[in-house]
């Protein structure tokens, strides 16, 4: 599983998997196994802005503490997307 960053944010993995790249940019947050079962999925928007599809086991703090984090990072989290992906940002 590609991670985005090596550390947890707000103790979760942000990550995708390689068989998830034919969907539009998107983070799966987990700390468990880095599978999709379980984790929370927010698709990207080109402003940095989040769609959340999948809330998984974060409470509404974590998942807000993540969207922020995402707000802030998502151009360089971006560029790892695009070495694996050809579909853009959501919304696209």
């Amino acid at each position: 599983m590609p991670k985005y960053y090596e550390y947890k944010v707000c103790g979760y993995y942000l990550y995708y998997t390689s068989h998830c790249v034919i969907e539009a940019m998107h983070v799966h947050a987990s700390d468990r196994k880095l599978t999709e079962a379980g984790s929370a999925k927010f698709f990207v928007k080109k402003d940095g802005e989040t769609t959340i599809e999948n809330e998984g086991q974060l409470t509404d703090r974590e998942i807000r503490m993540i969207r922020e984090f995402i707000k802030d990072n998502y151009k360089e989290m971006y560029m790892k997307w695009a070495q694996k992906s050809d579909n853009g940002f959501y919304g696209e």
